[in-house]
């Protein structure tokens, strides 16, 4: 054990970790990255096919944004906003406004994406007080959703692994079905129906609570952390419809989901969908640095609009809102997804995701390898026919990503999905080679399955 592995061990609490197993078994270092590789400190070389969670976009070490970076820290470092400007916020600003769906004009800065999420629903829930209805306070979100962890944040997501011991502290929610087909358990035929249903359930909610209902929120086509569950053609496009007739606000969460992840640079821009508020971080600095932000229509804007004892100013703030550091790499990034026309570049990338998983899906203990853009889940069954799942207990999911590590590979599970979200820098060949050393994991784990010498897998960092 190298002397910063004793560190962490002895002093640093993890997220998402059960720290028994953490401190119980060898862990990885990372020193250094560049590209889509990561090196620890042994010299070992890693392919990042997670992005380091969800974030990298344009690789590690880039040039261009650390040039940014070191610039803006020969001004200032940090700024705050609480009475003055700053250059990069204001440039920033106007950057994704030019290039978020149209409409949404102005931009709330945040830290991360819960932040975002918890300055939605309480713009959404205020607008509506300055709007003389202040009988619209609740929210509709969907079925398994997640949208960060902060208390209201948890309050309009329902993954039971995450937010159940929270229930006391959060306020009630209305729950429509989630919308996912593989594992739907409504009587429909096809997607098509799932569709019509799905949108059904919301109209009926809506006719009867439309007034009582401030917003509702979705992620736009996967819910990420419920398990990459993808929604069907033209479902966010309804929600949308839906919403608008029954003036009802649409938040949609583009944190995991934004900045090129679908195969375009927003979830919203593949059904045309034009939301009154959208939540954004992740990719918003390419990855380097903590940054977030609420954008929202000229409408929802304005309705905070007036004199100083009307106090109708939005209280909620944090100290390094519009941080001139992360700003000025996020004006990086945006100026590297213009350069190297990373979202014209994307479909050779998908394409190669799109025959592993073909070959992923033709596996035994594979129930549904599922993409969307440069995003997918590989979803494990023991019997996938019937969809049964493995027993929690052999943590089969993190017993692949923790064996993956053995053929140069970093990813990571959630419960028995395995996520696959690669920097979308990746080239065609680097994307193959990730995908060819998780089938190797796999195989290899699925054959100690098929002997019957499965043991139980000890992977405190899964999800």
């Amino acid at each position: 054990m190298n002397k910063w592995e004793e560190l962490d061990k002895k002093y640093i609490w993890h997220p998402f970790t059960q720290m028994k197993g953490w401190v119980e078994n060898p862990q990885l270092v990372i020193d250094h990255g560049e590209g889509v590789k990561l090196y620890d400190t042994d010299g070992r070389e890693y392919l990042d096919a997670i992005s380091s969670l969800w974030v990298n976009i344009h690789g590690h070490n880039r040039k261009e944004i650390n040039d940014a970076i070191i610039a803006q820290l020969g001004k200032i470092e940090h700024s705050t906003l609480l009475g003055l400007i700053n250059e990069p916020s204001a440039e920033l600003a106007e950057r994704l406004v030019q290039v978020t769906p149209e409409g949404i004009n102005k931009v709330f800065y945040v830290d991360d994406g819960a932040t975002a999420v918890e300055a939605a629903l309480k713009i959404a829930f205020q607008y509506w007080q300055y709007k003389g209805k202040p009988e619209k306070q609740t929210f509709i979100n969907l079925g398994d959703s997640y949208h960060g962890d902060t208390i209201g944040a948890v309050s309009v997501g329902n993954v039971a692994v995450f937010h159940k011991a929270y229930s006391p502290l959060l306020f009630k929610t209305h729950r429509v079905s989630c919308p996912s087909y593989y594992h739907t358990t409504l009587p429909v035929k096809n997607e098509k129906e799932f569709v019509d249903t799905l949108l059904k359930e919301l109209e009926d909610y809506l006719k009867e609570h439309a007034d009582t209902t401030a917003a509702m929120i979705i992620e736009p086509l996967c819910q990420c952390a419920a398990g990459m569950l993808m929604q069907p053609k033209g479902y966010i496009r309804g929600i949308r419809d839906l919403t608008k007739k029954y003036n009802v606000l649409l938040i949609v969460d583009e944190v995991a989901v934004g900045f090129g992840r679908t195969g375009l640079l927003w979830a919203c821009d593949h059904e045309g969908v034009k939301p009154d508020m959208m939540c954004l971080s992740k990719g918003i600095s390419a990855g380097y640095l903590p940054l977030g932000a609420t954008m929202v229509t000229d409408e929802i804007y304005n309705a905070f609009l007036g004199e100083p004892t009307e106090y109708k100013t939005f209280y909620h703030g944090h100290s390094y809102t519009g941080n001139n550091l992360c700003c000025a790499a996020g004006l990086a990034s945006l100026d590297i997804f213009q350069k190297d026309h990373v979202i014209e570049n994307l479909p050779p990338k998908m394409e190669v995701i799109r025959q592993h998983f073909a070959t992923l899906n033709a596996m035994e203990f594979v129930g549904d390898a599922r993409q969307c853009g440069m995003l997918g889940g590989i979803e494990l069954m023991a019997d996938k026919a019937g969809k049964v799942p493995f027993d929690a207990a052999l943590q089969m999911g993190g017993g692949i990503c923790q064996n993956a590590r053995k053929y140069g590979l970093i990813i990571r599970n959630i419960g028995d999905v395995i996520v696959f979200m690669p920097p979308l820098c990746s080239t065609v060949d680097e994307i193959d080679a990730m995908l060819s050393r998780l089938e190797q994991s796999m195989e290899e784990i699925f054959a100690e399955v098929r002997s019957k010498d499965i043991k139980s897998f000890s992977d405190p960092c899964t999800f």
